[in-house]
């Protein structure tokens, strides 16, 4: 059986969700014509990341394995 992963690992995986999405948002935002569809679905994932990282802080562990399933599911959904 493997160890919990921790919050503070979670944690980071979460950042680095939200780094994407910041960047991708960054990015959107330069666009000669940005798409409002796609500003608005990436503000929602950072707020989403906002949210995550804010819920780590008190969850217990049963929480923190379903936010780190959630980033490491969306982060192979990225990488795609």
């Amino acid at each position: 059986m493997s160890e919990p992963i921790t919050p503070e690992e979670v944690e980071q995986q979460v950042l680095e969700i939200n780094a994407w999405y910041a960047e991708q948002l960054m990015a959107e935002r330069r666009a000669g014509t940005p798409d409002p569809e796609r500003l608005k679905a990436l503000k929602e994932g950072l707020a989403a990341c906002a949210a995550d990282r804010q819920a780590l802080q008190d969850a217990d562990e049963e929480e923190v394995a379903e936010i780190a399933a959630r980033y490491a599911a969306r982060a192979k959904e990225l990488r795609e």
